[in-house]
């Protein structure tokens, strides 16, 4: 399975949800969750309110015009060209890595970690790659991390092309080394508070920065000289655009599906066909599902699901303590859950959604 890049945005042939108001919707998706066994499938939209901004907004355009991903063959070409690619990407990823380490997850994250220690939702699916997830989940004593399964991948791990992995912190003072001058700049960057546009996937926007990236060095890999071999080219574990996900995810995200009795959908627009196609599976095996996103999505002419026009930090947490009843207070790893999370979104990018409708 290849990641391809999504046309957007969505034009849906269905008329538009009606409002909900913020009990109503609570209300409909404690009713779905009420049965347990549920599996949820998460998008960027889920880390909104951690400062982490969605790749699209309510109108289902890019916040930022300017977005070109990177696709897997371009990061690792071996030419010259694939040599500035990798520089490009390395120092965008430089710049835009202190903000996704400090990002923290926020109450979605943590009820959804709670309605997990309660076995509602046995299995999580997510598109992200920030981690906070297993981060909001780190909570419950000896929980096993396996039940979240990142389709996607992490940002927090890098491998060389010859398999060497190191941790993503790691590899960010590998780059500093190697780079004194962007060090100093990342550091008045952090001072002044003028920080690029973080992207969901961990970079940030450097356009202003024109062709500056080539002065970037991307460091040998250690272990590949102790070998040696002189090698450059790093990946992080992340999928790629036109990258293929591993069969064994492709697999367990099926199951996954499979192997609950619904799926509720949150924060996406299911771009990626990797996260659509688990939409439709569930529609073939005839299981309920219930969308709650923000805005069009990929899903929106699929019938026979319910939808909700709605950001997931409104309304999960009181979500979850209505499914949850006398627990939410009594289990203390449940209330201290319910108690956690920021609220910490992103400027707001109302003007930039204007713009681009106009």
């Amino acid at each position: 399975m290849r990641i391809s890049v999504p046309t957007i945005p969505f034009l849906s042939s269905r008329p538009p949800l009606p409002q909900s108001s913020l009990q109503e919707a609570v209300d409909r998706v404690a009713k779905f969750l009420f049965p347990g066994n549920i599996a949820v499938l998460t998008g960027a939209g889920v880390s909104v309110d951690s400062g982490i901004r969605a790749y699209r907004g309510s109108q289902g355009r890019y916040l930022n015009p300017n977005y070109q991903p990177l696709f897997y063959h371009q990061l690792m070409d071996e030419s010259e060209a694939g040599h500035m690619f990798r520089q490009r990407y390395w120092l965008r990823s430089y710049l835009g890595w202190p903000a996704i380490r400090a990002s923290l997850p926020n109450t979605t994250h943590y009820a959804l970690a709670a309605l997990q220690h309660a076995h509602v939702v046995p299995r999580i699916i997510t598109q992200n790659v920030d981690g906070l997830h297993h981060r909001a989940i780190n909570l419950i004593p000896g929980v096993q991390n396996d039940r979240i399964l990142e389709l996607h991948g992490s940002l927090h791990y890098v491998h060389c092309k010859h398999g060497h992995s190191v941790d993503r912190s790691t590899f960010q003072d590998w780059l500093s080394a190697a780079n004194p001058q962007w060090q100093a700049f990342a550091d008045e960057v952090e001072r002044t508070g003028d920080k690029p546009r973080t992207n969901p996937d961990g970079d940030v926007a450097i356009e202003h920065l024109g062709t500056s990236y080539r002065t970037f060095v991307v460091p040998q890999c250690p272990s590949c000289l102790l070998d040696d071999r002189i090698n450059s080219v790093h990946k992080p574990q992340v999928i790629f655009f036109g990258e293929s996900i591993p069969p064994a995810v492709k697999n367990r995200s099926f199951q996954d599906v499979e192997a609950a009795d619904r799926l509720l959908i949150i924060g996406t627009t299911l771009a990626t066909y990797s996260a659509f196609r688990l939409l439709k599976h569930a529609v073939e095996l005839k299981k309920p599902v219930l969308l709650l996103n923000l805005g069009p999505s990929r899903g929106d002419d699929i019938e026979g699901i319910e939808r909700i026009d709605m950001a997931s930090g409104l309304i999960i947490r009181d979500v979850a303590r209505l499914v949850l009843g006398t627990r939410a207070s009594t289990d203390p790893i449940i209330a201290k859950m319910l108690q956690s999370g920021v609220v910490k979104p992103p400027e707001d990018d109302t003007d930039t959604e204007q713009a681009l409708a106009k």
